[in-house]
């Protein structure tokens, strides 16, 4: 019993050591492997800046090095086997690897404005969705009202209705921009609608110059201030009010302004998410060179403007 109990004892140990020797081989493997990540990692973080870095620059930390090598601490050989090196690298490979790092860059940019700008069409699409139907059935009900009282006058605002159908429908479904005219055109049978609900309460000018009908200008813009215009502005005052659209080109920009005399606005309130909305098209589609201001009048109401750049649109028949 007593030599079979040594010979287990024995049978334990050696497979503890056999245990212990694999898991320390393992941890070498593992310490090995990590070691060749690293150097991986450092090797290609080097040659990425080594390809992006400017001539100049290298040349400074070239003299520098050259500098650091005559001190008594210095490694000459060194020094030279890495400008060497370095040169070697940048002139044969450092071209190609800052074109493939500038490629690779430009399409992750790319691919984060489309999707920013299907995120932010796609939020449109879902505001003018609960913005329409609301509106649609209102002017339905109201020609229905009229058709008994005042036959004349559903008629005239169902031809409207049509207009706006018109003008709305296309420029909904459209990817590209449209021009400052179609939107125009559906603001005006839009207003005819609302003049027609409101009736002596609602006033409407537009001044926009023919030759600026033709201007580049993103779908649903517009339209977004005037219903922002009349629905926390002038619906609002009893009396009502008036909406005035201007348009003028400054320099290389086109500005389009809709002011309106209502009861203004809460600064505090900050904007709704048809105004964001505006704010992060413009953001995507003309960068820092478009913006909407919304400013307080001295005679009171408010006034909201669009700055872009001014781009005719020479390939559009018509507004």
């Amino acid at each position: 019993m007593t030599r079979e109990r040594s010979d287990r004892n024995f049978d334990n140990l050696r497979g503890q050591v056999r245990d212990a020797g694999a898991t320390s081989g393992n941890r070498l493997l593992g310490f090995v492997r990590e070691v060749g990540d690293t150097a991986s990692t450092l090797w290609w973080r080097f040659f990425d800046w080594l390809a992006q870095v400017p001539w100049r620059k290298l040349f400074v930390i070239w003299f520098l090095l050259l500098l650091l090598s005559a001190t008594p601490f210095g490694m000459h050989k060194q020094a030279v086997a890495f400008i060497l090196m370095s040169f070697g690298l940048k002139v044969l490979a450092g071209g190609k690897r800052k074109a493939e790092i500038e490629a690779h860059q430009a399409s992750a940019q790319a691919g984060e404005e489309s999707l920013e700008r299907r995120l932010v069409e796609a939020q449109m699409a879902a505001l003018q969705a609960q913005v329409e139907p609301h509106f649609l059935f209102n002017t339905l009900a109201l020609i229905g009202q009229l058709i008994e009282t005042d036959p004349p006058q559903a008629a005239r605002i169902h031809t409207h209705l049509i207009e706006y159908l018109r003008a709305t429908l296309p420029q909904m479904r459209a990817r590209s921009s449209g021009t400052l005219g179609r939107q125009l055109d559906m603001s005006r049978a839009y207003l005819a609608i609302m003049q027609a609900r409101m009736r002596s309460r609602l006033a409407v000018s537009i001044d926009v110059p023919h030759e600026m009908l033709s201007a580049t200008f993103p779908p649903m813009m517009l339209q977004i201030l005037i219903e922002n215009a009349i629905k926390h502005g002038l619906e609002p005052k009893i009396e009502g009010g008036r909406i005035d659209i201007h348009a003028r080109v400054e320099g290389q920009t086109l500005v389009v302004e809709v002011h309106d005399d209502g009861v203004g606005f809460n600064v505090h309130a900050g904007d709704g998410v048809g105004l964001n909305n505006v704010r992060e098209r413009l953001r995507i589609l003309y960068g820092n060179r478009a913006q909407l201001l919304i400013e307080a009048p001295l005679d009171g109401g408010a006034r909201a403007t669009i700055r872009l750049p001014y781009a005719p649109d020479i390939f559009a028949g018509t507004p």
